[in-house]
């Protein structure tokens, strides 16, 4: 299943405000060059680059559908298709940023270290990502997966798994002259009731499940999660639906 940067991107100020965020935190004045990891349709790049506007700043993503929308968007900049987990930059960098793309990438014990080592000295690693599997949307989503129904082609599907604060300072802090890490939930208020939380997940959280049932078996998935999804997050009076979503911030000075 392809990402879409179109269906990303329904809720881009929702997904952006914790990229901003994290890039106010990065304490480097000084930034000659910097890298966003899996830049989507550039929203995070864009807040990098305003950051740092005399810094050379690219971006990459796997995805041909999120770099199109992203060159779209920022045509001065240098946009590049790789994957990160098998990433390895002929030059070392000021900032490597990653902002909600980790979480889709395995071993995190060898690959917060191994990006430590293309930062320059006093180089910044910040990186955020969802810390939220144990949220109703997700369990909601593996029980589902797990049901008579959809167990014998859903019942394997896994997110790599996440890791506690701790986990991400006792390995860093060897390799760092600072580590920073913190937690924050954000409370986005969807217009749209059960309907809104299901689009916004889509393309997130789904994906592993979606990607493998054809046209009929997502619609027919979407609308029992749906459901589910209804009694846990009650709409308020007017529609909204007040989305509880926990990230974990990492910042990292080499």
């Amino acid at each position: 299943m392809n990402w879409s940067a179109q269906q990303y991107s329904k809720f881009e100020q929702e997904r952006t405000r914790p990229v901003r965020d994290l890039v106010a935190s990065i304490p480097s004045a000084s930034v000659q060059s910097a890298v966003d990891l899996g830049c989507g349709p550039g929203n995070s790049t864009e807040v990098l680059a305003r950051r740092y506007p005399d810094a050379k700043v690219i971006g990459m993503d796997n995805s041909q559908d999120m770099l199109d929308a992203a060159r779209k968007r920022l045509p001065a900049l240098d946009f590049e298709l790789s994957d990160i987990a098998r990433w390895e930059p002929s030059e070392r960098f000021d900032v490597i940023l990653a902002n909600a793309s980790l979480q889709w990438v395995p071993d995190h014990r060898a690959l917060y270290p191994r990006l430590v080592g293309h930062l320059n000295a006093s180089g910044v690693l910040a990186v955020q990502t969802p810390d939220n599997l144990e949220e109703p949307a997700h369990r909601l989503a593996r029980d589902l997966a797990a049901g008579a129904r959809w167990s014998a082609l859903l019942g394997a599907t896994k997110h790599p798994p996440r890791h506690p604060p701790a986990f991400y300072y006792e390995l860093l802090r060897p390799l760092c002259r600072s580590v920073d890490v913190w937690r924050t939930t954000y409370f986005h208020a969807l217009a749209g009731g059960a309907a809104a939380v299901v689009e916004w997940f889509r393309e997130t959280a789904l994906r592993p499940y979606l990607g493998a049932l054809d046209d009929a078996q997502k619609a027919a998935f979407l609308a029992e999660y749906r459901a589910a999804v209804e009694l846990a997050y009650p709409a308020l009076e007017d529609g909204t639906v007040l989305l509880p979503f926990p990230r974990l911030f990492v910042v990292a000075v080499r």
